[in-house]
């Protein structure tokens, strides 16, 4: 198969081609500023004979993969796609032109600036595998205020496309450097939803991954999965999607990490209280084979 398939036809986790297909819409912020799209409204002046009058949306489709579970936008951006959606992410005009679309996005904006609480519960349920201090490297860590063992950590490596100013005692390095650094404890939390191809990004951060390295991956453990366990449905069900283009089940976190060499130590299932919202993380702590 394609490795970088733009419409996807295999399964981004496990690589399956067995995939339910349902439609849906990409959300109008997301396809403005991916695509240039803007909601537009088909009236009687436009003079098309065939098409019923009303609003236009940009179509997508909804993918479950029927081996792992995995739900996912058929979509899958490209490099430049994706630096355009996240570009100056969260600055004013991207908050603007945000809320222009999503009145109710002006609310949560200041819950993004602290360091979110349930954190110290996923430190305690790392802490056996680790020593007292370990040395951390935050995959896609932003400014470190979410880092892992912030208070107590040998070492904290941020890699982040962002370039955002950093927390005391965080320090940002390339893959360089990432090659020549001995880590306790490799983690990615809250990003593999977002990207097109998360299992190429896992293989990406293999070489900081030694035999006794431990890798901690974080993602959303969401609402939709979690009211259907185990279904192989949801395809018809996810009607829109947005920044979180990848829902991921439990399976399909295993099978993906599989296919690049590691395999599941633990898996934590962690509600939490976000400030405006409650919700659900799924870690799952890895090592190499």
């Amino acid at each position: 198969m394609v490795s970088h398939e733009l419409i996807a036809r295999h399964c981004i986790c496990c690589d399956g081609d067995q995939l339910q297909r349902s439609p849906a819409v990409l959300m109008p912020f997301v396809a403005l500023r991916v695509f240039g799209h803007e909601p537009v409204e088909i009236t009687a002046d436009w003079g098309l004979r065939d098409l019923r009058q009303g609003m236009a949306y940009t179509l997508c489709n909804s993918l479950q993969c029927q081996e792992c579970g995995g739900l996912f936008l058929d979509y899958r951006f490209t490099d430049e796609q994706m630096a355009a959606l996240y570009h100056n992410y969260r600055d004013e005009l991207y908050n603007t032109q945000r809320t222009l679309f999503e009145p109710g996005y002006a609310n949560v904006l200041g819950h993004y600036h602290q360091r979110a609480a349930y954190l110290d519960e996923v430190e305690q349920w790392l802490a056996p595998h680790l020593p007292e201090a370990p040395a951390v490297l935050d995959w896609g860590g932003d400014s470190g205020i979410n880092s892992l063992f912030l208070a107590r950590n040998r070492l904290l490596h941020i890699h982040d496309i962002s370039g955002v100013e950093l927390v005391a005692g965080a320090e940002r390095v390339d893959l360089q450097r990432i090659g020549q650094t001995h880590y306790d404890l490799v983690c990615c939390s809250q990003v593999l939803e977002h990207v097109s191809f998360p299992r190429q990004l896992v293989e990406r951060m293999l070489p900081a991954i030694s035999t006794d390295t431990l890798l901690y991956l974080e993602v959303p453990h969401e609402a939709l999965v979690r009211e259907h366990p185990g279904s192989l449905e949801l395809a018809p069900l996810k009607r829109h999607w947005h920044e979180h283009v990848n829902f991921f089940t439990d399976t399909a976190m295993r099978r993906l990490l599989q296919r690049v060499g590691l395999e599941v130590v633990d898996i934590l299932r962690l509600p939490v209280e976000l400030g405006w919202t409650r919700s659900e993380v799924l870690g799952v702590l890895a090592r190499r084979v």
